[in-house]
This record gives structure tokens, sequence and C-alpha cells, in this order.
């Protein structure tokens, strides 16, 4: 997504290195390009870890391209917080075309160079298209709060922090007004993203400890 603001702490960065250090053999035994997930509640740091991830295997002379869930919504992020407002049983994964996104990451894994995906314009409200080059990267890093569903993955990272221990990330943050109205958006989310956590290969705790599951 175009004018996403990501604000990198020592946690962010901790937890990175953690998971590069994690998912640094399984990248070398396989010959295949491989997809990582890194899921969670709003302002838990997805974006910024997966960031981080990427420089991470860079140092290590491996090239990854970076997917984002938001880029997927059906409708662009300003428009969509509207319709939330006007309906909250709007509140859930039918607002992003998880399909599309799981499209192109197969795409991806088969070794596609090129492919068209969405792009979101956050300033504009809007939502366009754009080529993404893939050839050269081997692996790809998906962030949103319902990767943990997609289906073409080999990794599964979830960010185990609520959002009470997010609140402050989001302020900084500054996309969405911290209302009460926001508080019922962000415990339907709660209820719908925490049981995606059995899922996780990978978990990074509250505190951006990491261990791994499976």
């Amino acid at each position: 997504m175009r004018g996403d603001k990501l604000v990198i702490h020592e946690g962010h960065i901790k937890a990175a290195r953690q998971i590069a250090k994690i998912v640094l053999p399984k990248i070398a035994r396989n010959q295949r390009k491989l997809v990582i997930t890194v899921a969670g509640e709003s302002g838990s740091g997805k974006s910024e870890v997966a960031s981080v991830l990427s420089d991470s295997l860079a140092k290590e002379g491996i090239k990854s391209t970076i997917f984002q869930q938001d880029d997927y919504f059906f409708y662009p992020p300003k428009t969509n917080a509207n319709m939330r407002r006007r309906n909250i049983g709007h509140v859930g994964t039918t607002e992003v075309n998880l399909t599309l996104l799981d499209r192109n990451l197969k795409d991806f894994r088969e070794g596609k160079s090129r492919i068209e995906k969405p792009l979101v314009i956050y300033d504009d409200d809007l939502i366009t298209k754009e080529t993404a080059k893939l050839e050269g990267f081997k692996v790809a890093i998906v962030d949103g709060t319902y990767t943990s569903l997609l289906k073409n993955v080999n990794q599964r990272v979830f960010i185990n922090r609520t959002r009470l221990d997010t609140r402050e990330a989001r302020e900084r943050r500054a996309r969405e007004a911290q209302d009460e109205f926001l508080e019922k958006v962000l415990k339907i989310e709660h209820k719908i993203i925490s049981a995606h956590k059995k899922r996780a290969d990978i978990l990074v705790t509250k505190n951006y400890g990491v261990r791994k599951v499976k």
C-alpha cells in the first residue's frame, strides 16, 4: 500500500532477526520459492516485522518481495472505514479478496516473472493496479490480519499481541480515530484473528520474543 507509514522499533528488529534464524535453514534446503505470512491484530507490528525480516534475509543473500494484505481489500481504506461505520457487520474476512491474494502467491511459487496486482493509494483513497516483477526473488513475505488463512504458504508467523497491547502503536500510526467505535471493531477482529494463532508455525510473543511452534 502506497502511503503506509512504518514505525520500526527494537522489538520489531529483535523478532524479525529471530524469525530469520528459524526460516533460513528451510529456505536453504528448498529449491523452490517460499512464502512466509506475518499475521496478527491491528497495530501488532506485522508490516514492520515483515520489512525487517526482508532486510535480514537480504543480508544473507536472499532476495524477498513483500505482499501487503491492505492492497487486497475490496474497497479503499477510507471508503471501507465509512462502510464499517454504516454497518459494523461489514468487519471481517469478507472485506479482503483473499482468493486473489492466494492466486498471486500461487503464481509466485510457480515461478511467474511478473503479475498484475492491486495497489492501494492510501492518501487518495484509491485502488489501482500495478505490475509486480517477481523474477529473482526466492521468498515472498505477506503481512496482514488474515494472512494465516492463505493456502499457498510455507511458514506462518503470528504476532500474539491484542488491541490492549497495540494501542500506542495504533496512535502513532494515526490511520483511524481511537474512539469507541474502533474499540468495537477491534473486539470483532480479535475474536476472528485470535482463532488463527493455532495455524502458526512461528509465534511472536507480546514482548517480541519468538518461538517455533511446529
